[in-house]
């Protein structure tokens, strides 16, 4: 599934350096309620999984949850399941995945 303007919203954070809450994401991309969660988390999985196929940082780590700086669960159930994260130091594997989006947004 994708969203129009997604892939847009995600490379702006990144080249700013910037994370975005699910539900401000949401409202930016005009994503009409009930379930504009549901789709924009629907969205930024397939994301994962392209990203990881094609060995990219996966850009849904730009999102955050609504109490802290870090995705909501699902992104790092999900990250395990594409092999992409061992369970250990979300912190730390947030972190350079932003990294990475960051660095490359840079290089740009």
């Amino acid at each position: 599934m994708s969203l129009p303007g997604l892939a847009e919203a995600l490379a702006g954070l990144a080249t700013r350096g910037e994370v975005m809450a699910y539900g401000d994401l949401a409202r930016a991309l005009a994503l009409p309620n009930p379930g504009s969660i549901a789709r924009l988390t629907a969205a930024l999985e397939a994301m994962m999984i392209e990203d990881t196929a094609t060995g990219r940082p996966m850009r849904a780590v730009l999102c955050r949850a609504k109490l802290n700086d870090l995705p909501a669960a699902g992104f790092f159930e999900l990250a395990t399941q594409l092999g992409r994260f061992d369970g250990q130091d979300p912190v730390g594997f947030v972190a350079s995945e932003r990294a990475a989006l960051f660095n490359a947004a840079s290089l740009r």
